[in-house]
């Protein structure tokens, strides 16, 4: 067969067009059955037809928990935490439409973890002078970039992690010793010392810096309230599943005088009333 020689589809069986496939560890998947897998999924390459098509038959199952689920609580800006504290679940989507981009449905007691991680970019600015050459402005001037990145450990068969970005565009610095810049609506005053190492610039205090802006501020902010939503909801279940699991003991019942074990309702098993 030719390099350009059309496919078949292992999966739906359709024909593959130019650029259209994605390879398998043992055969050829098309773009739009591959369209279809998790988004949070990266092992496609690596992955059987088999395993591919267990995927999908676990993302149409998907859309049935999609379909239940209400959400109660909010969290973030164009990614957005959902959470359907009544029932249990969560999922991270920036998607509106929830029935259409079929977003992955999680038990809070599948996360296992979470973190918040800070990008950081720096570089000096620099001018030129009579000579056309590029000096440093005095004081010097420095740019930052910040980006919060939550990264959210889960116990899933398809994928470990979820990362997204907690604020929905790059957080933009720039400073200028004594006096303030404006850029993209941000702004801060700020100065400090710098490290050149080669054609790289590290300026030191850039989380110190990053907190005198209210885009860095309110980015920070929210990331500590996706990661306590979670760890408190995935603390709340893991303390309830032990609860449910302790071995239980004998008590008197208030009302008759019994002595049992509650039922799991918590009430006598002789006359019925409440024990506690």
């Amino acid at each position: 067969m030719g390099l350009f020689d059309k496919k078949n589809c292992d999966i739906c069986g359709g024909k593959i067009g130019m650029l259209g496939n994605r390879k398998l560890e043992d055969g050829n998947c098309c773009k739009d059955c591959a369209s279809r897998l998790s988004p949070f999924f990266s092992e496609r390459r690596k992955s059987t037809v088999a395993d591919i098509n267990a995927q999908l038959a676990y993302r149409q199952e998907n859309m049935g928990a999609v379909a239940e689920f209400r959400t109660t609580r909010t969290l973030g800006q164009g990614t957005k935490v959902l959470l359907d504290e009544d029932s249990g679940k969560f999922m991270v989507t920036k998607a509106r439409r929830l029935e259409d981009e079929n977003p992955d449905v999680l038990d809070f007691s599948q996360v296992t973890g979470c973190n918040i991680e800070v990008r950081e970019q720096s570089r000096e600015l620099k001018q030129r002078n009579k000579e056309g050459k590029e000096v440093s402005y005095i004081p010097p001037r420095w740019e930052y970039k910040f980006d919060f990145e939550c990264l959210i450990h889960v116990n899933h068969p398809w994928f470990n992690e979820i990362r997204f970005n907690v604020n929905d565009r790059t957080i933009n610095v720039q400073t200028t010793g004594s006096r303030s810049m404006t850029t993209g609506g941000r702004s801060i005053t700020a100065g400090g010392r710098s490290l050149t190492t080669g054609s790289r610039i590290q300026q030191s205090g850039g989380a110190e810096i990053g907190r005198g802006n209210n885009d860095y501020r309110n980015a920070e902010a929210l990331g500590n309230e996706i990661k306590n939503a979670l760890t408190q909801v995935r603390r709340q279940v893991r303390t309830e599943a032990a609860a449910a699991s302790a071995p239980k003991t004998a008590q008197t019942c208030p009302l008759c005088g019994a002595t049992c074990i509650p039922d799991a309702s918590g009430r006598c098993e002789y006359c019925g009333g409440a024990m506690g």
